[in-house]
């Protein structure tokens, strides 16, 4: 008998219940470059064999997807072989049992919002909900005393949200949005909720010397975190 689409699915969740596995498609995913199997093997202390072995379970799943590069950056002879790199594809896992779809459900909405008005209190809420999120850890660990501090404590809470943080430079960018799936279909009102929750976010944090801005680029969410400018 073949598999459906919900049997593939609970095959990929299954195969993420190894911690380790886990943590190596959580480190792949979120590097900004691909990344080869000696970096991951030290990010995760594990082998590298055994990592090369997780790795290719993840490829033959449909999570990761492989690339070729000479990392020494040379070419011709004597520069070596290219050397096998990993990045998570753009499959999207999701089960539930039984269906539920939560997806007609927001597309459906997101079609109710498309208007002016509408917009703006969609942003409202957001951003009052990332004002709440942000509280609520403030009240955990106090509010942050400086930018620095700020940063430290926002990955963490947009982690919670699902944006997945990474450090670049002095900003802090989005490897994953949350609300990709929509954010395809309407850009521009979806882009707007995510900086409007992150803002909102900072501000309940009480975070010091940070701003957001929209910063779109490919394979990341649509929201940048930078030191905020000066006053002159």
């Amino acid at each position: 008998m073949p598999h459906s689409d919900a049997d593939e699915q609970i095959e990929t969740v299954a195969l993420l219940r190894d911690p380790l596995r886990r943590a190596i498609y959580r480190y792949v995913g979120r590097s900004c470059d691909p990344v080869g199997r000696d970096e991951v093997a030290g990010a995760v202390g594990a082998s590298r064999s055994l990592v090369a072995f997780h790795l290719d379970k993840l490829v033959g799943q449909g999570l990761l997807r492989t690339s070729f590069r000479r990392l020494s950056g040379r070419s011709g002879p004597g520069a070596g072989r290219p050397a096998k790199l990993y990045e998570r594809s753009d499959l999207q896992v999701e089960v539930s049992l039984p269906a539920r779809e939560y997806e007609l459900a927001a597309q459906l909405l997101l079609r109710a919002v498309e208007g002016r008005g509408a917009t703006e209190r969609l942003q409202a809420a957001a951003r009052e909900l990332g004002a709440t999120t942000g509280a609520v850890d403030v009240q955990r660990q106090g509010a942050p005393r400086g930018r620095v501090a700020s940063m430290e404590r926002l990955g963490p809470v947009l982690e919670q949200l699902g944006y997945e943080p990474f450090a670049q430079g002095t900003s802090l960018c989005l490897r994953n949005c949350p609300f990709h799936a929509l954010a395809e279909q309407s850009t521009s009102t979806i882009c707007g909720m995510n900086l409007a929750l992150i803002q909102g976010v900072l501000s309940g944090l009480s975070a010091k010397g940070l701003s957001a801005a929209l910063a779109p680029a490919p394979g990341r969410c649509c929201v940048e975190i930078r030191p905020a400018e000066r006053s002159a």
